[in-house]
């Protein structure tokens, strides 16, 4: 479990330019040649946590839980499954906010704009590793947890049509039109378009 020791305004933030480049280092606790994770530290907060590759399938969830390299989470385990089924390479964990809290309920209330647009920053680099970046939206009901959590993917869209990302979802779509989160999904299950303007859209 993890539960926040308090607003991550409270912290002295590590940007994602210090934390991608330490990410990059060498180090003993595990293999960077494999695994891409920033910060490179258990942390109150992560930006990026996934496997190297030049076709990765880049999951949004809504906020980071305990996962580390070499020691995946359900979830995790079930966003490479289903990345290397649908012929992808490699694949990366990344999230509408950056906060790590194992409950969503135990979300901060109010959103951290700094963290926002570290988390941002991350979003633009992923996005740059492809040349057709593949982007599954993967956050189900939980969006609904913070109302700050919509306005988030919104900025996340807008830089993605920078990089010409491509929206994907997996499973079934909720009532309310939130795109299926990875787990209980069918081992072979396939990616398939998500309009993710419509989607906002139909939030408002």
């Amino acid at each position: 479990m993890h539960i926040p020791k308090g607003t991550t305004a409270q912290l002295e933030l590590v940007t994602f330019d210090e934390a991608l480049a330490a990410a990059n280092t060498p180090c003993d606790a595990y293999n960077v040649e494999k695994w891409l994770y920033a910060p490179n530290f258990y942390s109150e907060y992560r930006y990026i946590l996934g496997t190297r590759g030049e076709n990765p399938l880049i999951c949004i969830g809504i906020n980071p839980s305990t996962a580390e390299p070499d020691n995946l989470d359900n979830t995790l385990k079930s966003v490479e499954r289903i990345a290397l089924g649908n012929g992808f390479d490699s694949f990366i964990m990344f999230n509408v906010y950056a906060q790590r809290a194992t409950d969503p309920d135990s979300m901060e209330k109010q959103c951290n704009l700094r963290l926002h647009q570290e988390n941002l920053k991350a979003f633009r680099y992923i996005l740059s590793i492809s040349q057709k970046p593949a982007v599954w939206a993967a956050w189900g009901a939980i969006i609904e947890k913070r109302g700050y959590l919509a306005d988030c993917v919104r900025d996340m869209v807008k830089v993605g049509q920078e990089f010409g990302a491509q929206w994907h979802c997996a499973g079934a779509i909720t009532k309310k039109g939130h795109p299926h989160h990875p787990l209980y999904l069918r081992k072979d299950e396939k990616i398939k378009p998500f309009n993710v303007e419509d989607y906002l859209n139909a939030l408002q």
